[in-house]
């Protein structure tokens, strides 16, 4: 029988199951249930069982699990498409291709480890284990410019899912990475692809990284001592699966809410930014120049004010508080 089907159902209950509920909703027999079930104990599944009330599911499971995602849940725009890896070179490289081949709205592909992970502007964006790296694919039907303030909204839902799954006080450093306590937390790249005849708009890769369980030796082994951080370092210690759960749940609603929400989501990023009213450099192509950083607009544009009082709107390039680490703008070397 198919393990995951059996995951699945077990995650999606929170009680009890007996072995001829799940023969009869599976179309198997209870051997071939109890069969999976030990299998399942042996590889480390918190399984419980009463002889009254059958099997229940008592926590997450001991790795990563597509299967348990999909069970906990439930009907969502991924059902059916989550994609589990231990090691990817680039979960958003892996969904790209996916999405070229025709993978639906909502297709997941998420790793525990990214060997040839990036970042924006074509930088390189290190991932080694105790992380977790999930692309999300979405095919709005929307106008292009619209998708250009996504990446804003999705800062937003990243800040959220890292605060409400274990209440970290993230912050959000313009334009696309999360901080916490000075430090790189996560990662974003989101990639549009357009159709080619017409150029609208034919689907996005929202790309999230962000250091669970990384230790400090691991930042020091990468030159990224006091630029990257972890949530355990932190203090604040997060089960993977619970993350990946959390996001999820809140780049749907993201998903949902988008474009018609767009001031609940402007403003919510203004709350939690932390380039705000800060000095800052800015780095526009050739161009670098001290700043202050006065407001986001409503495109999630950054307007700052240059040494000679003159205002500017920066829609891309690098602003870096100088309040952070000297280097803690080296997007292509840290996490």
């Amino acid at each position: 029988m198919d393990q995951d089907r059996l995951i699945a159902l077990l995650a999606s209950h929170s009680g009890y199951l007996s072995g001829q509920e799940m023969s009869q909703k599976l179309g198997v027999t209870r051997g071939a249930i109890w069969k999976e079930l030990s299998a399942l104990r042996e590889q480390g599944w918190p399984i419980s069982s009463s002889t009254r009330l059958g099997y229940r599911l008592d926590g997450p499971p001991p790795t990563l699990s597509g299967a348990y995602l999909e069970g906990m849940l439930g009907d969502t725009i991924s059902s059916g498409h989550i994609h589990v890896f231990d090691r990817v070179d680039s979960t958003n490289t892996t969904l790209k291709a996916m999405a070229a081949q025709g993978a639906p709205h909502g297709t997941v592909v998420a790793a525990l480890e990214q060997t040839a992970g990036r970042g924006t502007r074509g930088r390189t964006f290190s991932s080694p284990p105790g992380g977790l790296y999930l692309s999300l694919l979405l095919r709005p039907q929307v106008e292009l410019a619209q998708l250009f303030s996504l990446t804003g909204w999705v800062a937003v839902a990243v800040r959220d899912a890292v605060e409400q799954t274990c209440g970290a006080p993230a912050r959000i450093k313009w334009l696309n990475d999360i901080y916490l306590n000075h430090r790189k937390l996560c990662g974003i790249l989101t990639e549009l692809s357009l159709l080619g005849e017409s150029s609208e708009p034919d689907y996005v890769v929202v790309g999230v990284g962000i250091n669970l369980a990384q230790s400090a030796q691991t930042f020091r082994d990468l030159g990224l001592e006091g630029i990257a951080t972890s949530l355990a370092l932190e203090g604040y210690p997060v089960e993977v699966n619970h993350m990946a759960l959390t996001l999820l749940r809140s780049l749907h609603t993201m998903a949902q809410r988008f474009p018609q929400d767009q001031e609940d989501y402007l403003q919510a990023y203004r709350a939690h930014c932390l380039t705000l009213h800060q000095p800052v450099e800015v780095e526009e192509g050739r161009r670098t120049y001290p700043a202050t950083a006065r407001a986001v607009l409503p495109d999630f544009s950054l307007e700052v004010v240059d040494g000679q009082g003159n205002t500017h709107p920066v829609s891309s390039g690098r602003v870096t508080p100088l309040s952070l680490h000297p280097n803690s703008g080296r997007e292509d070397t840290h996490l």
